[in-house]
């Protein structure tokens, strides 16, 4: 055979290369979500199951984690929630008042942080400031090999530091969603109490009549799913770094970018389920 039919033959080198490219990427995607879903099932053992064979997971350190969670992020749900109240507030007074509506300004405002715009926002404010610090903060406890020593001191890492840290935002990302849609609301009050000369108790009797309980259980629902995600993808990014401290800064802003997708993929279909399926 000449060369010049065996070059003919032979696969274009930039045909194998992407088709190496791609082979590892679907084989990396695959890695990550075997492990995520690994982590999903040991959590549920350890929080449903464990406890009942006598293995129970540290009630002090779910403390810890809800008061760095939760407690400290309250000043940034607030200032967060009450600008969108503000916002929603303003922009439904500019479009309703050209047609004479303004008074159903506190129907707009108090459904559409309900509904979407608390639970939503708030998790987005979580996801930057604590899941991004979980998973930095059990990334680091990977590359300084502080998790293989309490594996060497058998001590489980699921239970002694992810299981905490997934109660404690099971807990507080909804009481953070409850604390923000006052604030919200409270935004849009004060938009219609000093711009629109609404009067206060007009305001709060035309916004608890435009809700009912399940705009707020919906949120409310929206808010524990958004938990579940952004703790176990920012525990999965931590357990699973690989590179020293380039890799734990990879893993943090994956983990990130990931929550934020999944949040809002997940905020659309519990949607359509909640409103359109009903």
């Amino acid at each position: 055979m000449s060369a010049a039919t065996e070059r003919a033959t032979r696969p274009p080198l930039q045909l194998t290369f992407r088709l190496s490219s791609s082979c590892a990427s679907w084989h990396s995607a695959h890695s990550r979500l075997k492990n995520y879903l690994q982590l999903n099932l040991k959590l549920l053992y350890w929080v449903f199951v464990a406890p009942f064979t006598g293995q129970f997971f540290s009630i002090s350190q779910i403390f810890r984690q809800m008061v760095f969670i939760g407690v400290r992020a309250t000043s940034m749900v607030a200032l967060t929630a009450f600008s969108i109240g503000v916002t929603l507030a303003m922009q439904a007074a500019h479009s309703l008042q050209q047609m004479g509506a303004e008074i159903y300004v506190p129907d707009l405002v108090m459904l559409s942080i309900l509904r979407e715009m608390g639970p939503v926002l708030i998790a987005v404010i979580v996801i930057g400031r604590s899941g991004s610090a979980v998973a930095a903060e059990l990334g680091t406890m990977k590359v300084s090999e502080e998790i293989e020593a309490l594996e060497v001191m058998a001590i489980n890492p699921i239970q002694y530091l992810v299981v905490p840290r997934f109660l404690a935002m099971l807990i507080m990302l909804p009481a953070l969603t409850i604390f923000g849609n006052y604030i919200g609301v409270l935004g849009g009050w004060a938009v219609c109490r000093f711009a629109l000369n609404f009067n206060t108790a007009g305001y709060i009797m035309r916004a608890l009549e435009s809700a009912d309980s399940w705009d707020l259980y919906s949120g409310m629902i929206k808010s524990v799913v958004f938990a579940w995600i952004v703790i176990t993808i920012a525990c999965n990014a931590g357990l699973h770094v690989e590179g020293g401290a380039e890799g734990v800064g990879q893993a943090t802003t994956s983990s990130v970018v990931q929550a934020l997708l999944a949040m809002l993929v997940s905020n659309a279909i519990l949607t359509g389920i909640f409103f359109f399926g009903a």
